[in-house]
């Protein structure tokens, strides 16, 4: 599967990470299908973020569509390069 991460903006990702911590990590995973990041994070306002669950669940805000974890990568080409395109701060965790 392509995945058009073009449809996906900024403000989809800072959605997706408002309801990260509005939820809370556990209830986000389990009500976005994502699992917690192994590798890196994406660090915003002195939060740290799992970077494919925000970029997933900022696509699914984006399009309506929803991905699945083995849907798309998570590392440096995947997620973490969509979301420093994005401009977003990410670091190895």
């Amino acid at each position: 599967m392509r995945i058009d991460w073009t449809v996906v903006g900024r403000d989809d990702v800072l959605r997706a990470a408002a309801e990260f911590d509005s939820l809370g990590a556990t209830e986000f995973y389990a009500r976005h299908g994502f699992a917690p990041a192994t590798t890196y994070e994406m660090v915003l306002n002195d939060r740290r973020y799992p970077p494919k669950a925000l970029l997933g669940t900022a696509f699914e805000f984006a399009t309506g569509t929803r991905l699945a974890s083995s849907d798309f990568e998570g590392g440096r080409a995947g997620a973490v390069r969509v979301l420093q395109k994005l401009g977003f701060d990410i670091r190895h965790s």
